[in-house]
């Protein structure tokens, strides 16, 4: 086994149990808060320090990755999810809005420092010219990552009913200390640090590709997170009538699947021309939503539109967001690679903090539907930016690694 892939699979296995305790936690409080009472506006609230700290580790995360090394900012991302956990983990009566927003906080930095050094850690680790073998490590990483975090919402629910809040968030955390313990020892030490030191301003990207690219991401992941987020569980539970157990299930399922497609989405879209497939990909996705919320308009069974049109919508999101995934690491400079791929990921940040104020904001006001035209009109958004992006060369999923 080469270097690279040792590397590799440490990146992979660190980021998937980040992921675990990431998927798990948010399921734990939005159920749990929902519980209490909380409105779904004040569910949504509760993630906004997630979201806006998302923005700033990133924008600043590739700095750091960039100067001090992506193992160091990895393995702080871990710990920093532990400390939040460890806050969760304190008595109920000390569980206040603020309190959780804090916690919160914490797991949104922890959580961007953690993507952004696994997503950069790749680029370093295959060589430029094997662009192909590129999107596949790339695919299997996001897809891996995202079939996990599905797991970790039915982690979450059903820790949630067996131990409860308290005892859910300290499994959690030492679980998560015994990988962070491990990665200490096995991450290579100076991966990803720029040979010349990049300059603070450098934080922002000077490539037309990546901000455009940037630009197309936050809106894509806005239209998601606009009804996934808080407006879905919410839903689900109230309109259905699911007990927590199905809700975390069924949104697990969801995801699981989600992302076994992102882990297939290089043999989806073939040799894909990077400009030609954003375009196309994300038009497509636009007719989802919208094609959901005239199913629920019309008054056709809820169950069958709303389930079915978000299996559909979970198809086409992956491909989009597999292919996304792998451009902004093709696009990206060798050296200082964390610089384009942080601001590329603070433009994912920002898309989750609008979807998610939206989410909750949009649904308590005027329901799932308007959530989907807003999701529908994002998703079109994002394709249009798309005609923007320089052309590519096209990408060959049968490259292979030269070891």
């Amino acid at each position: 086994m080469t270097t690279a892939i040792r590397q590799y699979l440490v990146i992979t296995g660190n980021y998937w149990a980040f992921t675990l305790t990431d998927g798990a936690l948010r399921m734990l409080v939005v159920l749990h808060f929902h519980q209490l009472g909380y409105s779904p506006l004040a569910i949504a609230l509760l993630f906004i320090f997630y979201e806006f700290f998302g923005v700033v580790t990133n924008l600043v995360g590739g700095y750091l990755g960039a100067r001090m090394g992506l193992n160091r900012t990895m393995n702080l991302g871990l710990f920093l999810q532990i400390v939040a956990l460890a806050m969760l983990a304190v008595p109920a009566a000390m569980l206040t809005v603020p309190w959780v927003m804090a916690a919160q906080a914490l797991s949104g930095i922890a959580k961007d420092l953690n993507k952004m050094s696994a997503k950069s850690g790749i680029k370093l680790l295959v060589p430029d010219a094997q662009q192909g073998t590129l999107y596949k490590w790339v695919a299997i990483l996001t897809g891996s990552k995202n079939t996990l975090k599905g797991v970790g919402f039915f982690l979450g629910g059903v820790l949630l009913m067996a131990a409860g809040f308290k005892g859910a968030v300290m499994l959690m955390a030492v679980a998560l200390g015994l990988v962070w313990l491990a990665s200490l020892f096995l991450l290579k030490q100076e991966l990803g640090k720029s040979k010349a030191k990049p300059k603070f301003t450098d934080i922002l990207s000077k490539s037309r590709a990546i901000n455009v690219l940037s630009a197309a991401r936050m809106f894509l992941f806005g239209a998601r997170d606009v009804w996934f987020v808080v407006a879905l569980p919410v839903y689900l539970h109230t309109v259905f009538g699911w007990d927590f157990w199905k809700v975390g299930g069924f949104m697990a399922t969801w995801i699981i699947g989600y992302g076994f497609i992102q882990t297939i989405a290089p043999r989806i879209t073939g040799h894909a021309e990077g400009k030609r497939s954003a375009v196309l990909w994300a038009a497509a996705l636009a007719l989802i939503p919208a094609a959901i919320a005239i199913g629920l308009m019309a008054g056709w069974s809820p169950q069958v539109v709303v389930i079915g049109g978000l299996l559909l919508f979970g198809v086409l999101f992956a491909v989009n967001s597999s292919l996304h995934s792998y451009l902004i690491v093709s696009y990206a400079r060798g050296d200082g690679v964390s610089l384009d791929v942080g601001f590329y990921y603070m433009s994912n940040a920002a898309g989750r903090l609008l979807g998610t104020i939206l989410s909750g904001w949009v649904y308590q006001a005027w329901g799932l539907e308007a959530c989907l035209w807003i999701s529908a009109a994002l998703v079109a958004t994002a394709s249009l930016l798309s005609l923007r992006l320089p052309a590519r060369q096209s990408v060959h999923p049968g490259d292979a690694v030269k070891t």
